[in-house]
């Protein structure tokens, strides 16, 4: 959920643990990933992973990785 968002930082509250983060990002990269002419992946690329399933799913990483696990050890194994 985007708490709010002017010029470039959005603050998202995580739907979990409730804790609100600032992310620095260019509005329009945001819109154009929004209005989907793009993968958030590639229109949003400088944000880290954590950052960007937050935005999608308004899951923050530390609640990620409590439900899911810590998936560092996968990349290591392909």
């Amino acid at each position: 959920m985007v708490v709010a968002a002017y010029n470039d930082v959005l603050e998202v509250q995580c739907r979990y643990c409730g804790i609100v983060y600032t992310i620095l990002a260019n509005r329009e990269d945001v819109v154009r990933w929004q209005a989907g002419e793009g993968y958030i992946q590639d229109v949003l690329a400088y944000l880290s992973k954590g950052e960007r399933e937050l935005l999608i799913s308004g899951t923050c990483d530390n609640c990620w990785k409590g439900m899911f696990g810590d998936d560092e050890e996968d990349d290591d194994e392909v």
